[in-house]
C-alpha cells in the first residue's frame, strides 16, 4: 500500500507512524484506518522493527472523524457521505467499528508507544487505546465526545478504556463527553507521563530504545499478549495453563542463555530470537483473528 494519510518511517529499531493530515488536524478517514491496519501488519512481520511510536503531524494528534460533510459525516447508508470516513470508501474498506486496525494493533507482537502531540478526540483517542505506553505533550487534550454527537463509543473503546482507567472514570468521561486536560489524563492513568511539546518525540524514542536495547523480542511479544488478554480475566487459573508452558519452553532457548549471561557478565544483551521464527509452541493460544 502507498501511504497517504500516515507516514511510515523506520529509524534503527524504532518505527514511527505519523498521522499525516495536518491541515485537517489529522482527522480520521477510512483511508487512514486502512493504512494504520496495513502498517501494523507490516511492523508485526518485520524483525527489524522492535518498537512502534504512533504520533500526529502538526498541532493535533487526531481531531476525530473528518466532518467535511457536515451533518451527514456519519451517514453510512447507501450513498451517504459517511462512507468516506467509515464505510467502504477511502481505499481500505475500514468500518466505523475500527475492526481492522484494532485487530492489527492488538495482535501486534511489537510494543506500541502513543505520543500525543495535541488534541485526541473521538476516534482520535479510541484508535490509540490499544497502545501499550502513552505519553503526552502538555498541549494534548482528550475527548470521549460520542454522546455529544449522538453516537456511542467505538473501536472497542468500551472495553479498552475501563481496562486503562477503571470503570468509574470511564463512565464519567464518556457520559459527560467533556474535553480532558493532559494533567487529568495523567492523574487517571490514561497517560503515564506529560512532557513539554519539544521533548515529546525525544522522550518517546528514549523509551523505545530502552526497550529495543535491553529486552528480547520474543519475550516482549509474549508479555504484551499475556497482559492484554488476561488483565480482565475473572481469575488466574486460565493464565496458569498458558504462562507455565511458555516459561518452560523459553528456558532452554538461546534468548534465555543470552539474557542470563549478559546479566552475569554485566554487558548489554544481544538476543538472537526473532518473532518471525521463534515464537514458542502454543502461540497464539487464542483463535487467530480474534
Amino acid at each position: 500500500m502507498d501511504y497517504e494519510a500516515i507516514r511510515y518511517e523506520l529509524d534503527g529499531p524504532v518505527l514511527t507512524l505519523t498521522l499525516n493530515r495536518p491541515d485537517k488536524l489529522n482527522a480520521y478517514t477510512a483511508r487512514m484506518g486502512a493504512e494504520l491496519a496495513q502498517a501494523f501488519v507490516e511492523a508485526d512481520a518485520d524483525d527489524a522493527v522492535r518498537v512502534v511510536i504512533l504520533t500526529g503531524e502538526g498541532r493535533g494528534f487526531c481531531a476525530g472523524a473528518d466532518l467535511s460533510a457536515g451533518a451527514d459525516s456519519f451517514d453510512t447508508s447507501a450513498g451517504g457521505a459517511g462512507s468516506t470516513n467509515f464505510g467502504q470508501g477511502g481505499g481500505g474498506g475500514q468500518t466505523r467499528a475500527g475492526g481492522d486496525f484494532i485487530h492489527a494493533m492488538f495482535n501486534c507482537r511489537k510494543p506500541i508507544i502513543a505520543a500525543f502531540n495535541g488534541p485526541a478526540v473521538g476516534v482520535g483517542i479510541t484508535l490509540a487505546l490499544p497502545t501499550d505506553i502513552k505519553i503526552a505533550s502538555n498541549r494534548a487534550r482528550f475527548g470521549f465526545v460520542f454522546a455529544r454527537r449522538g453516537l456511542a463509543p467505538e473501536a472497542a473503546s468500551a472495553w479498552f478504556l475501563p481496562q486503562l482507567v477503571g470503570l468509574t472514570q470511564a463512565l464519567r468521561w464518556c457520559l459527560e463527553g467533556k474535553m480532558i486536560e493532559a494533567d487529568e489524563a495523567l492523574k487517571a492513568g490514561l497517560v503515564s507521563e506529560v512532557v513539554e511539546p519539544q521533548d515529546l518525540l525525544n522522550r518517546a524514542r528514549e523509551i523505545a530504545l530502552g526497550i529495543a536495547e535491553n529486552t528480547a523480542p520474543v519475550s516482549i511479544a509474549l508479555t504484551r499478549q499475556l497482559l492484554w488478554r488476561f488483565a480482565s480475566a475473572p481469575g488466574p487459573f486460565d493464565l496458569l495453563k498458558v504462562d507455565g508452558p511458555f516459561v518452560q519452553a523459553l528456558g532452554s532457548t538461546a534468548d534465555v542463555k543470552e539474557g542470563v549471561s549478559a546479566f552475569l557478565e554485566k554487558r548489554p544483551p544481544a538476543f538472537p530470537g526473532k518473532v518471525s521464527a521463534d515464537m514458542p509452541p502454543g502461540y497464539p493460544w487464542w483463535t487467530p483473528g480474534s
